[in-house]
């Protein structure tokens, strides 16, 4: 009889279907209290009168009658079936579920089912859970405040619309009515099953109080040591409840507080079951329905015994046991969660060191990771609501970070050895287990067929088991050993079995220790998802956010706070196939979270870069000689026997005396930002990547992105400081070099810009740090060129004829004298030249950190990038040049650059327009650089290889600009850069008619932009050059700046 009930399959597919319910009466709950997503049929104005209506009326409504405040309803009968069929389809699932609860409750007790968590444990468990899920669904519906409304505005349109109101309604209705006060209506439900509940709940008494004890007698019993008795470290462990020892404190407190309240006879006749309830009384002050829907269970209980006659007595225990809560729950957990963080944290330290053990103490890791989570969860659900104590602090814990972390680093410990886990537990199973169950079994002297066919199949299951299965990688799949097991746990409960399951223990015994053993071989992953599951975690944001805040100010945590962004990845598990509403904004809540961690952890650890930048600087600017007077000034008091300072006369520090230690426990500002840095540099290390919600998530590259937007501003300041000469391009030493002024000046521009530097931060930033670093720079350019082209259009006509009367000196004087902005132009092109300088010498230095790196992948790029021809089809040669760009390689044409310059194109400007503006723009650098010889500061170093105001920067301007501006119009580069040669030349070849002395005075360093333009193009060659401008004039330009540079030797 037994077999046709089917229980345990009712049961398995009961809960999960209650679990979904649940959830969305939960969706329902939490759109209806959002202003935002809640039908707008709720909230708008003419519908208010129905509104009133409904929730007075309900459920005995008239729609078909002439009731005024309805007809709106019949105005928007179609919006509003389509808007609610959902909901109303919601409220008719909670009430099958009902109906299937109530015929499975009264199976059960019909067939006068045994329960007992340490022996038919899977049984007994699913019971529990169904009558909590069903007493949860209760609960929830109950706080729907617009369930009423909903119900009865669906069920008007619909009579509206059909002639006939839908046929779940009548019952609905009434169902809806029964629980406006659910727990007296639950209480009478559950009144012919007070036997079978409270059988259930009293076997938590094996279980419960030994699992409910201080962090004082754990420390005592060494619990989760390994190395507490190192002759016992192989030994497997094993016990008499395997499954009970990770069962979840919470899931065991809801059994107990809602089984008592269901079932609280039990409480006045049975001392067993009052001792059991004011333990689970204790332990808090509130409980989970779902997610952070809680039941504050001191005031529920006190609120229902309060309307019960005689039960005077059980409220002075509720009041006595808040009353201990209240007082000493908080400091209780603390406490707890004190002693895991170190025991989590021995236990991860020798699986890493020895993840063998894996196999033997599995066990140890799930209930580590249990004990952990409860702890946690305990914390979050009372911290959103601290009771009014002495000690708040009780319910705050700034170390959360390292529980948390090391949590992940077990759950990661067991995916990554899972082979481990399989390989030791397929040998147990099937050299162990089999045999000590067939040893079981064969000394039974009662085994009806139907349970001899399954523990037969058992033993044969585990027997074939082999070792080759795991070596060749094979999946495993023992789920139906598991679902037979809990079909014979159902078969042996019944009253009238011929085999009763509670008169075999060892039977029992050995079957939940199996149980556990399979899921070591295929259910890692449930079973890490059932023992260290934080997903609630979601729903608790403002305090995770708070927790992690907290952290964050603890520099001995830091190393944890990646825990916080890696826990994010368990919120995928919180949803259910019966709400896929919730599911996107689930997703983005879990993403958003993510990252926002990540992002601070980011900013804090750039932070501390800067600020031991800063401390660097300080410490080089004591070595400035302004800081010896003082030192100078003493010794030579001292020489001259003058007095001493007087006492009060504080005595400057010598620099590097923070180097002398004494004592190395006192530690230096440096120190302890060396260590700050140390500790946040480690949390990106654990976790190359992590995902959430099937993103993957690198945390390295937030760091990099931190670092790319800080070190653009020192680009911003080397780069303002290069635009105004104060630094100088030295393309000789490839770097920027510091101006000598009068001023002394502490910052060295060739400190931070040298070969050395810039390979640093290629290495630092890599690729994808310079490419956003290259962006910073195109948008600085292309700045730049918007403000040339309104002066070329601002001088379009002088222009145009200009390039029409180049080699004629008299028209150009007087066209010359028109020309406005010259400077400007040339000021500008300048800081584009400077720009372009700095991104080809980090281009270089990337590409030298990629040839260290990678240098059989380079080799491939760059002779791609050299079978490039100026035959090659254009959208190939940008594609090739973009990939040997983002190498470090230099190409003829800068793809980043033609990227910019193209998006610049203008809405309703033709390509004619474009190009005529562009040649101009180069005829008018080209007319404006004679100008440059009235600088002062346009005189050419020898020890340089540049100009002192960076105008030898012009001919990386010119080139790079023309080559991108060209290619975008699809025109011939050679052509262009050819006249502007052109125009160039016979314009500074009128500088040597000027006889006077002020405007020729650097008139030869002028000629050398000439040869430098040539010299870097890869489209100009020398005898282009020659043929438009003297060769002599061009060698005695070089003798005459170097001749003006002193030689020092000796």
């Amino acid at each position: 009889m037994a077999y046709q009930h089917k229980l345990a399959e009712k049961l398995t597919i009961l809960n999960e279907r209650g679990r979904g319910v649940l959830i969305r009466m939960k969706h329902i709950k939490t759109i209806c209290t959002d202003p935002q997503l809640r039908p707008s049929f709720l909230s708008e104005k003419p519908m208010e009168s129905a509104v009133k209506y409904i929730n007075k009326k309900f459920p005995n409504l008239d729609p078909r009658g002439n009731v005024q405040n309805l007809s709106i309803i019949q105005k928007q009968k179609t919006e509003i079936l389509m808007s609610l069929t959902g909901y109303y389809q919601s409220f008719i699932d909670v009430m099958e579920f009902r109906d299937h609860v109530y015929e499975l409750l009264n199976t059960i007790d019909a067939c006068q089912c045994f329960f007992n968590i340490t022996v038919n444990f899977g049984f007994t468990k699913n019971y529990l859970d169904l009558i909590v899920t069903y007493t949860s669904v209760i609960l929830m519906l109950s706080r729907i405040d617009e369930k009423k409304v909903l119900i009865g505005m669906y069920n008007c349109a619909h009579e509206m619309s059909n002639g006939t109101s839908d046929p779940s309604y009548p019952r609905l209705g009434q169902m809806i009515l029964e629980y406006d006060h659910p727990w007296k209506k639950l209480m009478e439900e559950f009144g012919p099953h007070t036997k079978a509940v409270t059988e259930a709940v009293l076997s938590l008494q094996l279980v419960y109080p030994r699992r409910n004890l201080a962090a004082e007698q754990w420390r005592m019993a060494q619990l989760l040591s390994l190395l507490s008795v190192t002759a016992n470290m192989l030994t497997p462990v094993s016990c008499d409840t395997i499954p009970c020892e990770y069962l979840s404190m919470e899931t065991m407190e809801r059994w107990i507080i809602m089984g008592f309240l269901l079932c609280h006879s039990s409480l006045s006749t049975n001392p067993n079951s009052q001792e059991l309830w004011k333990m689970a009384l204790r332990s808090g002050l509130y409980i989970t329905l779902i997610r952070d829907e809680m039941l504050n269970i001191h005031k529920v209980t006190e609120d229902i015994f309060d309307g019960i006659k005689g039960y005077n007595k059980r409220i002075a225990d509720i009041k006595e046991c808040r009353e201990y809560a209240i007082a000493n729950c908080g400091a209780f957990h603390k406490e707890k969660r004190h002693f895991l963080r170190n025991a989590i944290k021995e236990l991860t330290k020798v699986l890493e060191d020895e993840p063998g053990l894996l196999g033997p103490k599995a066990l140890y890791v799930f209930m580590a990771l249990a004990f952990s989570r409860d702890e946690v969860l305990w914390l979050m659900r009372h911290s959103e609501n601290v009771p009014k104590t002495k000690t708040p602090e009780d319910y705050v814990d700034p170390q959360l970070a390292e529980l948390l972390f090391y949590m992940e680093r077990l759950k990661t410990l067991l995916i990554q050895y899972n082979s481990v886990l399989q390989r030791y537990h397929l040998l147990y199973l099937a050299q162990f287990d089999a045999l000590v169950l067939n040893d079981t079994i064969q000394n039974m002297n009662v085994c009806p067929e139907e349970e001899s066919i399954l523990m037969t199949s058992f033993v044969s299951s585990l027997s074939t088991l082999s070792i080759k299965q795991v070596e060749n990688g094979e999946e495993f799949d023992l789920r139906a050993l598991r679902l037979d097991w809990l079909r014979l746990q159902a078969y042996t409960s019944v009253a009238k079995a011929p085999l009763q399951l509670k008169d075999f223990p060892d039977l029992a015994k050995i079957m939940n220790m199996i149980e556990f053993h399979t899921k070591m071989m295929d259910g890692v992953e449930a079973l890490l998802r059932e023992t260290s599951d934080l997903s609630t975690l979601c729903f608790y944001s403002r305090v995770y956010e708070k927790m992690f805040a907290q952290g964050c100010e603890d520099v001995t945590m830091q190393r944890y706070l990646i825990a916080f962004p890696v826990v994010c990845s368990h919120f995928s598990q919180c949803t259910h196939q019966m709400c896929p509403e919730e599911v996107v904004v689930i997703e983005r809540k879990s993403l958003s979270l993510c990252a926002g961690f990540l992002e601070e952890i980011s900013n804090l650890a750039g932070s501390v870069i800067l600020e031991i930048c800063a401390e660097q600087c300080n410490l080089d600017d004591q070595l400035l000689p302004k800081h010896c007077a003082h030192t100078i000034s003493t010794a030579r008091n001292k020489k001259q026997k003058k007095q001493a300072p007087k006492k009060g006369e504080v005595q400057r520090e010598k620099p590097g005396t923070e180097s002398l230690r004494k004592d190395r426990a006192i530690a230096t500002n440096m120190d302890k930002l060396h260590v700050a840095l140390s500790e946040l540099c480690s949390t990106f290390s654990y976790w190359n990547h992590f995902t959430v919600w099937g993103h993957i998530i690198i945390p390295a590259e937030f760091l990099i992105s931190q670092l790319e937007t800080r070190l653009s501003k020192y680009l911003e300041g080397l780069l303002r400081q290069a635009s105004s000469a104060v630094i100088v391009h030295c393309p000789i030493m490839h770097c920027f070099v510091s101006q000598p002024n009068e001023n002394e000046a502490s910052f060295k521009a060739e400190e931070y810009s040298d070969v050395s530097e810039l390979q640093a931060l290629a290495g630092l930033i890599g690729p994808y740090g310079l490419k956003f670093m290259t962006e910073n720079l195109m948008w600085h350019i292309t700045s730049q060129v918007t403000e040339l082209k309104k002066l070329t259009t601002e001088n379009m006509d002088i222009l145009v004829q200009m390039r029409a009367n180049f080699d004629k000196p008299e028209v150009m004087a007087n066209l010359q004298n028109k020309l406005q902005a010259s400077e400007n132009v040339l000021k500008r092109m300048t800081i584009i030249g400077v720009i372009l300088s700095f991104r080809t010498m980090t281009q270089a230095t990337l590409g030298d950190v990629l040839h260290k790196h990678c240098p059989y992948l380079m080799g491939p790029i760059e002779c791609l990038r050299d079978l490039i021809s100026p035959d090659t089809d254009i959208k190939v040669t940008l594609g090739v040049f973009e990939l040997a760009s983002s190498a470090g390689l230099a190409c003829d044409i800068d793809p980043a650059l033609v990227s910019a310059i193209a998006s610049m194109r203008a809405d309703g400007s033709s390509v004619d327009e474009e190009y005529k503006l562009s040649c101009l723009l180069f005829v008018y650098i080209a007319v404006s650089l004679p100008i440059l010889a009235l600088d002062a500061n346009s005189y050419y170093s020898r020890d340089y290889g540049g100009h002192h105001n960076n105008i030898h920067c012009l001919a990386t301007a010119i080139n790079q600009l023309s080559a991108a501006m060209f290619t975008v119009l699809n025109k011939n580069i050679e052509q262009h850069l050819k006249e502007f040669l052109l125009v160039a030349s016979s314009t500074l070849l009128q500088l040597g008619q000027n006889v006077e002395k002020v405007e020729s005075k650097n008139r030869d360093a002028i000629y050398l932009l000439l040869h430098m333009i040539v010299e870097e193009s890869p489209f100009l060659s020398q005898d282009m050059l020659e043929s438009c401008f003297p060769y002599v004039l061009m060698r005695n330009a070089y003798r005459e700046v170097y001749k003006a540079s002193v030689v020092t030797l000796g």
